[in-house]
């Protein structure tokens, strides 16, 4: 089941008997997690009737037990065990799952990783409740992600402001939610649009100079642009580390690269065969497929991985990290 699955049943009051969320993404376990107590049990219900439990701290034997109670002046009862990585003898949860309470909601959240698919105990859980494989965004599905998370704030945000989010925060997306909420506050009153101004105001990215709208040169080939940019962040190498940029870079021209084998180059063909959430963020690929061959992309490829390990010590003695992107803007553009 998808995340919009589960959360759509959650919402209808329709609760499976045991939901194992696991998987590298924080963010959608957490969000599952609190949907099912905040449906399934009102505030005075949650007394008596929600079981907080930590993987470190318990046992199987001993979460099947308190799974086996039943509700106090409630139609539920939750059990929550987080951390679950850290349980051991799954086995022994499977005489539970052969006739689990039906007035039980048992969740286990299972984070950094998933419990082994090959398991029993894995194909049994899917067949009697929910299972769920939380698993990281890709770099170029944040915007999306970014634009639908302020859409249920009912704000909007411009594409440009939530390309310069993504950028800043990276797929964490506990950490993104949390500096959204920051800046749905600092909004003035009446006002429910969010434009790469108050991104600048609020959460300190310049709107001229970073990651976005450098890779915005590259793809326009502005070299003029490009260059003040480099030296922008030559200027300021604390609020522009390397490292971000190279896998900004690294993960356009990647896509770029594949998107030379889309079957339509159109922006709904282009986005389709990318996974991409809206056809506004193809426009940039196949600007990029109208300014570099293939052959060229595959070069831009090699040398944002060569540029790395030299910011890492590898091969390189010399050059600053300010310099090592102004030697791989000056390969892109020539």
């Amino acid at each position: 089941m998808t995340y919009e699955d589960i959360a759509r049943d959650i919402k209808n009051g329709k609760f499976a008997p045991v939901y194992l969320l696991m998987g590298e993404e924080d963010y959608y376990i957490d969000r599952i997690s609190d949907y099912i107590v905040e449906k399934s049990l009102d505030e005075n219900e949650r007394e008596f009737n929600l079981t907080i439990m930590y993987g470190l701290d318990t046992d199987m034997a001993n979460i099947v037990n308190n799974a086996k109670r039943y509700p106090m002046m409630s139609e539920h009862q939750v059990v929550v065990v987080k951390e679950a990585q850290n349980l051991r003898a799954w086995d022994d949860l499977s005489f539970y799952l052969q006739k689990p309470l039906a007035s039980t909601i048992l969740v286990f959240c299972y984070k950094h990783g998933t419990l082994d698919k090959r398991k029993k105990i894995v194909a049994e859980i899917d067949k009697t409740g929910v299972l769920f494989e939380s698993k990281k965004l890709k770099e170029a599905m944040l915007p999306g992600f970014i634009t639908a998370y302020m859409k249920r704030k009912k704000v909007e945000i411009e594409d440009k402001a939530a390309e310069m989010m993504a950028d800043f925060v990276g797929n964490d997306l506990n950490r993104l939610a949390g500096e959204l909420d920051k800046l749905v506050i600092t909004l003035p009153k009446g006002q429910n649009r969010v434009t790469p101004t108050e991104i600048e105001r609020n959460i300190g990215i310049s709107k001229e100079y970073n990651n976005f709208e450098l890779k915005s040169a590259l793809i326009t080939k502005d070299i003029l642009k490009a260059n003040k940019i480099v030296k922008y962040f030559n200027d300021n190498p604390k609020n522009n580390p390397l490292q971000p940029t190279l896998a900004l870079l690294f993960n356009y021209f990647s896509n770029l690269m594949v998107a030379y084998y889309a079957p339509e180059r159109t922006e709904n063909g282009v986005a389709a065969y990318l996974g991409l959430k809206s056809t506004w963020q193809a426009k940039e690929y196949i600007a990029g497929m109208r300014a570099y061959t293939g052959m060229k992309v595959m070069n831009i490829i090699t040398q944002i991985r060569l540029s790395d390990a030299r910011s890492k010590g590898i091969g390189n003695v010399t050059l600053s990290q300010g310099e090592i992107l102004r030697e791989l803007v000056y390969f892109i553009l020539h």
